[in-house]
């Protein structure tokens, strides 16, 4: 990685004012140890990792371009390649591949047992004549490398502007009840503490009954 970015700028700045710009950020490599590394034939790994990533990239448009981790080394082994799971995992997030993940739908609105929802005090009118009357919350989620994110918030009506909001990882009472409290604390100490009468109307789901 180092010899190839001191390859993409060598040509402008010199592979000395390279060396010595990296050294000053903590990265120490003398000119002579880039040269070395040049001249240094390639490694049985990088062949073997040349001939994975060939594999991979032909893949591109194919429906086996859509295979996960596990899947797509079983099919690499089917096609010769002598390659271990952690190895295809690597190049795979190298060239940015993700397989497609199966599974059940998400919800985030999910009705309660008894099949009684709280009682809707706007009426479906989502207006309001001064910060702090009417409070609208949902929650969403959103797609990671390391899974899914929901995001619970709280936005005033009146002005559209979220004032409380939270993440976590599983959908649960405690993720919508901390954006309210946030909400709660943050206009309590920007000097606009909440007065009797104010609406908070939320999703329908049991996750989220506040009204």
């Amino acid at each position: 990685m180092i010899v190839g970015f001191i390859d993409e700028y060598r040509k402008v700045y010199g592979v000395e004012s390279v060396c010595r710009a990296l050294s000053a950020h903590g990265i120490q490599i003398a000119p002579r140890t880039y040269r070395k590394a040049r001249r240094r034939p390639p490694s049985a790994r990088d062949i073997a990792d040349a001939h994975v990533e060939n594999a991979l990239r032909d893949l591109l448009g194919q429906p086996e371009e859509m295979y996960g981790r596990r899947k797509m080394t079983r099919y690499l082994r089917r096609k010769g390649h002598r390659v271990a799971f952690c190895t295809v995992d690597r190049i795979m997030r190298d060239l940015g591949m993700n397989g497609i993940v199966r599974g059940r739908k998400l919800r985030t609105t999910i009705a309660a047992k008894d099949g009684i929802r709280a009682g809707d005090k706007l009426n479906r009118d989502f207006t309001a004549l001064a910060p702090n009357r009417v409070w609208v919350a949902d929650f969403t989620y959103v797609s990671t490398w390391t899974g899914w994110a929901y995001v619970a918030f709280v936005f005033d009506a009146y002005s559209r502007a979220i004032v409380g909001w939270t993440t976590a990882a599983t959908k649960t009472t405690a993720l919508v009840s901390k954006a309210l409290n946030m909400a709660v604390w943050r206009r309590d100490h920007y000097g606009h503490p909440i007065e009797p009468g104010l609406i908070h109307h939320s999703d329908a789901g049991s996750q989220a009954v506040f009204n």
